[in-house]
């Protein structure tokens, strides 16, 4: 189970419930590079076909074989670098009143820039 804290004392809990469905694309400049998924408390990473079939940009080093499907229970380490610190004064102010704070919803809340990469994330559901 994974938390991230409001407080010291408020954990909050970013466990998304395993009927959720999302899909989001991972873009860079106009390219698709790939799918995010969430089915059934199974999220995936795909390259879009699109990527495949070009050669000028490598793959993620999270996700090096262009050809595999990427399937786990948690929530990628590449995209969850996306949520910031739900300790942080201003994002607590960011979040509205009675926000559902799983890694889903806030993915899409924080997840379409990144500091750590150039990639934008773009919620499809």
């Amino acid at each position: 189970m994974q938390y991230l804290f409001k407080s010291e004392d408020q954990e909050v809990d970013l466990t998304t419930p395993n009927d959720t469905v999302a899909e989001f694309s991972l873009l860079y400049k106009k390219l698709i590079i790939g799918t995010l998924k969430l089915d059934n408390g199974i999220w995936s990473f795909a390259y879009s076909n699109e990527f495949k079939g070009q050669e000028e940009i490598s793959p993620i080093v999270d996700f090096p074989n262009k050809n595999k499907i990427y399937q786990t229970r948690n929530p990628f380490p590449l995209f969850l670098s996306r949520i910031p610190s739900l300790q942080r004064l201003k994002i607590q102010h960011i979040i509205p009143q009675n926000f559902t704070t799983d890694d889903v919803s806030l993915l899409k809340l924080f997840g379409k820039q990144s500091i750590t990469n150039p990639y934008q994330l773009i919620p499809q559901s």
